[in-house]
């Protein structure tokens, strides 16, 4: 009985969707959910929205955009909505507060890469399901005048940038209609020993204040290599320039440090670096809108899978406590 409730292949990601302005959120998912036809039927949309990692376009009555018809399946089909922000009264947020409080394993809080595993978690255990993930990040809370005495202020203002991204999970692609992009092999998060206050944000008379501490770049570095042998023994790999790298941009420094641990190529977080060029850190909706870039510009290129022409990759994520977060992807051809 169980089995038959159970999904016969992985969980797979479908389209994905970026936005740079939240007021237009909700016509960015209507966009990409409603099949092309239903579309039509409804004469279209007005308008010009950011859309596809941060193309402007603009719609007329009567016509459609390609963002319309990637699903290809009505928003009916929909079973489940994991919603993901950090933008609250205080980050970390109270899943880490009372992860600490109880003394729980260090493996449960969320992020970007934290939502992708609840969704394959529904789409593999729930026959037919089709999760919608929605990362939504504002950081105007956050803006205020230089201060003396708080120089972490100074460092998040002008790294941090508002954006909203989501994508369809599901197992079991509907054939001819439905087309994977990436699938999703296995998720793990941790809290990383030893650093709380490494980066926190607390509601305050001001706002929402952000604390940064400096040490924070090495802090990561030193501990990635760790979070990625767990996560790749399995598959035997220990050559981390042979994956494809959808990494989370945190800041510039950040990036230097893990691409010298890890010796990377500097190929491997151009697409990272491009989206923190472009549109800053956006929080939890980071890693979806470099995961949106490296499929198109896969495709761009004519290279034979979504990652990069690479079969195996990695998301890799960060955010307050510390906490990191590593999915492994494999991606599929294009």
């Amino acid at each position: 009985v169980r089995k038959a409730h159970k999904a016969e292949g992985p969980a797979t990601i479908r389209p994905i969707g970026t936005q740079l302005w939240l007021t237009v959120l909700t016509k960015a998912l209507t966009r990409f959910l409603l099949p092309y036809h239903k579309q039509r039927a409804q004469g279209g949309t007005q308008g010009e929205a950011r859309h596809g990692g941060g193309r402007s376009t603009k719609t007329r009555k009567g016509s459609s955009n390609k963002g319309d018809k990637e699903w290809g399946l009505p928003k009916s089909k929909i079973t489940h909505l994991v919603f993901c922000t950090t933008a609250g009264v205080d980050m970390p947020g109270a899943d880490y507060q009372l992860t600490k409080l109880l003394g729980l394993r260090p493996s449960v809080f969320f992020a970007g890469g934290t939502v992708l595993r609840l969704a394959k978690v529904l789409a593999e255990n729930n026959k037919g399901a089709r999760v919608i993930v929605v990362c939504s990040e504002i950081t105007a809370v956050t803006f205020r005048g230089p201060s003396d005495t708080h120089l972490d202020n100074l460092v998040g203002q002008p790294l941090f940038g508002d954006g909203a991204a989501a994508v369809i999970v599901g197992s079991d692609p509907v054939p001819e209609v439905e087309k994977s992009l990436f699938e999703l092999v296995s998720a793990a998060q941790t809290i990383l020993p030893d650093n709380a206050g490494g980066i926190d944000g607390h509601l305050r008379e001001g706002g929402l204040i952000i604390y940064i501490l400096k040490d924070v770049p090495k802090l990561i570095s030193k501990k990635i290599e760790q979070s990625l042998v767990e996560a790749f023994k399995p598959l035997g790999i220990s050559d981390w320039n042979s994956l494809f790298w959808i990494g989370h941009p945190g800041g510039p420094a950040i990036l230097d440090e893990v691409e010298e641990k890890l010796a990377l190529k500097p190929e491997k977080l151009k697409p990272t670096r491009h989206i923190l060029s472009e549109y800053g850190n956006m929080a939890s909706a980071c890693v979806l809108f470099v995961m949106d870039e490296m499929r198109k510009s896969s495709v761009k290129n004519e290279l034979k899978t979504t990652g990069q022409g690479l079969e195996w990759g990695v998301l890799f994520g960060f955010g307050p406590g510390l906490t990191v977060e590593t999915v492994v992807l494999h991606s599929v051809s294009t």
